[in-house]
């Protein structure tokens, strides 16, 4: 049996704590004022993210919408879950139910609470060591946004802070997100390489580009220890025809250095992460000198691959591509971001048909890897979401009842799943998924090769099967994967001696030989 599976109950008493009897209050002590202190344990932990989307979350005031009171009320369940920090889906104001339109920069969308609330939370979550960054949308804003109905007005000194047809404009023009470019206000035409509520920000005008270096220091002061950049290669990457230019990822690249190098004025250890939606890991390794850190998209959709067919398939080929990829980018200065799925892709059991072996497996790659690994909210327990993606964004299951106090009913649930998903249901069974997630976060907060270790992909010579060492200068690890519902024998190097963890009981080493279950993940020291 894992050692830790003896601590999921003894540390259950956690999660009791996490729902409460007191559900939808928040304890006295969480009142108290004072300054944004950096998290206890910032460089220790698991070094695992969640990401939270605050509406779905928790509901503290009864209104149905999540608040950030409730991601307050909620940091024990984070902490006894073992992540490390929380990405909070856009909290400013906007017209929309998710956010990616801003009208204020500097405010907080009424809907979730006061700024006070936000300096609470950021308070509370750094005294359990849990970081919090928050995703900044500045490729756009809305167009409900002063700024923009100010620039409607040719004589507006914000009119150049949009970028605005001229008599050549080709309006029938494709956005490199693939939609209409040109959008019409009256007779004159802006461009929104999303949609027409979204207008781009014109970064060639410097007002812009210093204005949204103020916005990143203005919420650094508040705490913060970063961000997560929204739409991080469409800052130049407007039509479909600039889309992989040289010059396109140059001029991004020379913007991120720019407001990377403001921000590390107020300070200097800020974390960002990009979502750089490209295909390969070649056209994601530019960013990460600026960034630092960049969402392993090519990677997430080949990890849900390789467990939905059982095998490693192109995962180990592209494991080792893309470290070296991103090595000759940008030496060791660089953590790479790898997920499973997000709030605009389906989740991950549905991706995999429900099917959760497969689930376990790929939550057992994802977090046996290098980087900070991203987990989305409701994954550990297997939520279901479809494409629209307002069915991917859900309320989180607390409860078995989805009417019991705290929980949102932003939208009705199109997933149908009963309350056997829900953290309620789950916390207290050690074979639950929520548990195996649990068990598998602080495996990488024990053993720091898995954390903090390069990796090298070890040859199998079975497509059911993966291996890779994960090292630093002071721990060597051995990770295999059985991906396969069938035992599986492999035959891991003589200083691996010792099965270290499992997954599932059944593992076998004998003369040198390892015989792994059905589906069953070994760190071997």
């Amino acid at each position: 049996m894992s050692p830790y599976r003896n601590r999921l109950r003894s540390l259950a008493f956690l999660f009791t704590l996490a729902l409460g009897p007191g559900v939808g209050i928040l304890p006295a002590a969480l009142a108290a004022e004072g300054p944004p202190s950096a998290p206890a344990t910032a460089q220790s932990g698991s070094g695992v993210w969640y990401e939270i989307f605050v509406r779905a979350w928790y509901d503290t005031n009864g209104d149905g919408i999540g608040d950030l009171n409730g991601v307050t009320a909620k940091l024990d369940y984070l902490q006894s879950l073992g992540v490390s920090g929380i990405w909070l889906m856009p909290i400013n104001p906007s017209p929309s139910y998710h956010g990616y339109d801003v009208t204020d920069y500097e405010g907080i969308n009424p809907q979730y609470g006061t700024m006070q609330d936000f300096e609470r939370l950021v308070r509370e979550a750094h005294k359990r060591g849990i970081e919090v960054i928050i995703d900044l949308v500045i490729n756009h804003t809305s167009d409900q946004h002063p700024w923009f109905k100010a620039a409607l007005d040719p004589a507006s000194p914000y009119r150049g802070w949009y970028t605005w047809a001229k008599p050549d404009t080709d309006l029938k023009a494709l956005s490199a997100a693939g939609g209409v470019a040109w959008h019409r206000n009256g007779q004159q035409y802006y461009f929104g390489g999303f949609t027409g509520a979204m207008p781009d920000l014109n970064y060639d005008d410097v007002d812009v580009r210093h204005e949204m270096v103020k916005v990143g220091q203005f919420w650094l002061a508040k705490g913060v220890d970063g961000f997560r950049l929204d739409a991080a290669r469409h800052i130049y990457d407007d039509l479909r025809t600039d889309t992989g230019k040289p010059e396109t990822v140059r001029k991004n690249v020379a913007w991120w250095s720019e407001f990377r190098h403001g921000l590390q004025e107020r300070k200097p250890d800020v974390y960002l992460v990009g979502e750089v939606t490209a295909p390969s890991p070649a056209a994601l390794a530019p960013y990460l000198k600026p960034l630092g850190s960049v969402f392993n998209f090519p990677l997430a959709e080949q990890l849900i691959a390789s467990a939905r067919k059982e095998r490693d398939g192109a995962l180990g080929d592209l494991l080792a591509t893309t470290y070296k990829a991103f090595r000759d980018a940008a030496g060791d200065a660089f953590v790479d971001a790898p997920f499973l799925s997000n709030h605009d892709q389906e989740r991950v059991l549905s991706q995999l048909n429900g099917n959760t072996q497969h689930m376990r497996m790929a939550a057992a790659l994802l977090l046996t890897l290098p980087g900070r690994p991203y987990v989305y909210y409701g994954e550990e327990i297997g939520m279901l979401g479809r494409k629209p993606d307002e069915n991917l964004r859900e309320p989180m299951r607390w409860q078995r009842d989805p009417q019991a106090t705290g929980e949102t009913r932003w939208k009705a649930s199109t997933a149908k799943q009963g309350g056997e998903v829900s953290v309620q249901a789950e916390q207290d069974d050690p074979s639950s998924l929520l548990n195996f997630y649990r068990s598998l976060i602080h495996w990488r907060a024990e053993v720091l090769a898995l954390r903090d270790g390069d990796i090298r992909v070890v040859p199998t010579h079975n497509d059911h099967l993966l291996a890779y060492e994960r090292n630093t200068a002071d721990s060597h690890v051995l990770v295999v994967h059985n991906l396969s519902g069938q035992a599986q024998t492999f035959v891991p190097d003589a200083k691996f001696s010792d099965v270290h963890l499992h997954t599932q009981p059944g593992v076998i080493l004998t003369k040198g030989k390892l015989v792994l279950p059905a589906y069953t993940t070994v760190v071997m020291q």
